[in-house]
């Protein structure tokens, strides 16, 4: 009678048992995971002609005039060119106090920084836009970069790209398997982008040696802009 009871228990305990694993299990619908990367290239319509203005007076109404002079000169340069005033960005000037490091920590001068940004979308201007800017002495540390105007709409093609590869894969193997695609039930995605590095222009040699050289960027073809975006996607089956 005891063993019948013994049995009885166990039973009774692996019924629960199981009706508990049975409701912290989820039921998982029949799903097929897919993954692709999508690519979308470009050739840049946009070029960053970036440089700082840089310079020091014993006065700082000198430096801030100086500066002011600088960004005056830097604006006609843009209108010269043809190119819109809000093509270009100066930014707030940033004052620094200058002292001789000795004993008497005396102060002889100030300092004062500012950074502008150029967006060029005419690449033939890139060369007449860099001769006006090296004839600033107070410009310093010249670069150009390239982009896109819309980095945004790039990589939503390149979103679309891996998507249409992602479902492609999908309906192969679902096909293989005697099933039918169904509909997206999640999806995640990861995109990067690969923009050439900004590329340093020494501006000021001319300046130096007194001879007049063609623009350092002429004659220069950018590297294409490339949006890779790996697209994973969740379908159901039926």
């Amino acid at each position: 009678m005891m063993n019948h009871l013994k049995l009885a228990c166990i039973a009774c305990l692996l019924l629960i048992t199981t009706a508990v694993a049975a409701q912290q299990t989820p039921v998982i619908s029949e799903t097929l995971w897919s993954g692709s990367e999508g690519k979308f290239e470009s050739a840049p319509d946009t070029a960053l002609v970036q440089f700082s203005i840089s310079l020091q007076q014993a006065r700082l109404q000198d430096a801030y005039a100086q500066a002011r002079e600088s960004a005056a000169r830097i604006r006609q340069i843009i209108r010269d060119n043809g190119l819109a005033p809000g093509d270009a960005e100066i930014g707030s000037f940033t004052m620094t106090p200058v002292y001789q490091w000795n004993a008497k920590h005396k102060l002889i001068g100030f300092q004062v920084n500012s950074s502008v940004v150029v967006k060029v979308h005419e690449f033939e201007k890139l060369g007449p836009l860099s001769d006006g800017f090296s004839q600033l002495d107070t410009s310093d540390g010249f670069s150009i970069s390239f982009t896109l105007r819309n980095i945004e709409s790039a990589k939503m093609k390149a979103i679309e790209d891996g998507y249409r590869k992602a479902r492609s894969n999908a309906e192969v193997l679902a096909q293989a398997g005697g099933r039918k695609l169904g509909a997206m039930s999640y999806a995640s995605v990861d995109a990067s982008e690969f923009i050439p590095q900004p590329r340093p222009v020494i501006m000021k040699a001319q300046l130096l040696t007194g001879h007049t050289e063609p623009a350092p960027i002429q004659g220069f073809t950018p590297a294409k802009i490339i949006i890779t975006a790996h697209v994973n996607v969740l379908f159901q089956l039926e």
